[in-house]
């Protein structure tokens, strides 16, 4: 995996625009990510996932991360600030093959969820029908006593226990920040969402960006990637000359 120039990145947005967030995760990495195949990337847990968007984020805006947050008790609005690395430091990568759990006299195996998962899920309004879904999707046997089970006919204590254990697999699946409220003083988790956050300043700065290229474009007629390959600090230079 590499960093993306300007031009990759506005390129990226530009086919983003149109697909759904799992999609779109897949584009960004797919970008960065040229010798390897769209599958093998699809494939990929979402934990596995995830921690290279945080990687190709950290390369194109930096490791600080600046959010915001509600606090669950009053409301208020928070400001979180940590680093990258505050949230994927030493993680190892999860296996994307199939994993055996047992529980009590449940015999199960199953795999991690990916993107193509998430893809199908992404259509569904319902909460319990997706989770329902993803259990079928992932879970590929299930044994009680020696007799084949069919997914849907698991206890729900047994289901709870295949989503903590993918959970503690995957850990960069789920991503959560303590949240401290200054205001009354509750604590509480609030997830963080990579691909979410990452491209909604992909967003931004892709908006900024085509209005810098339309200023120096109309200004001394240069070509896009022209100025897409220069600097930040070159373009803005030019930029401050022209009095934009």
């Amino acid at each position: 995996m590499r960093a993306l120039s300007a031009a990759e990145l506005l390129n990226a947005w530009e086919r983003g625009l149109a697909q759904s967030p799992p999609v779109r995760a897949l584009t960004l990495l797919g970008a960065a990510c040229p010798d390897a195949s769209p599958e093998s990337l699809a494939t990929l847990s979402i934990g596995d996932r995830d921690a290279r968007l945080m990687m190709l984020r950290k390369w194109t805006f930096g490791a600080p991360l600046v959010c915001t947050a509600s606090c669950t008790e009053c409301g208020e609005r928070l400001e979180l600030s940590f680093s990258t690395d505050d949230l994927f430091a030493n993680e190892d990568d999860a296996s994307t093959g199939s994993f055996p759990l047992s529980v009590e006299n449940y015999e199960l195996s199953f795999r991690l969820p990916n993107s193509f998962d998430l893809a199908e899920l992404a259509t569904l309004d319902n909460p319990d029908t997706a989770r329902q879904l993803l259990l079928d999707r992932c879970i590929s046997t299930a044994e009680r006593d020696g007799n084949r089970v069919a997914i849907s006919e698991l206890p729900a204590f047994v289901l709870e226990v295949v989503v903590t254990r993918m959970g503690e697999i995957d850990k960069t699946g789920n991503v959560q920040v303590v949240v401290s409220c200054p205001q009354c003083a509750q604590r509480s988790q609030a997830i963080f969402d990579i691909e979410s956050f990452f491209w909604k300043e992909i967003n931004a700065w892709a908006t900024r960006m085509l209005r810098e290229v339309h200023k120096l474009a109309s200004t001394y007629g240069w070509r896009e990637l022209d100025i897409l390959n220069m600097t930040a600090w070159r373009r803005q230079v030019y930029l401050n000359l022209i009095g934009a």
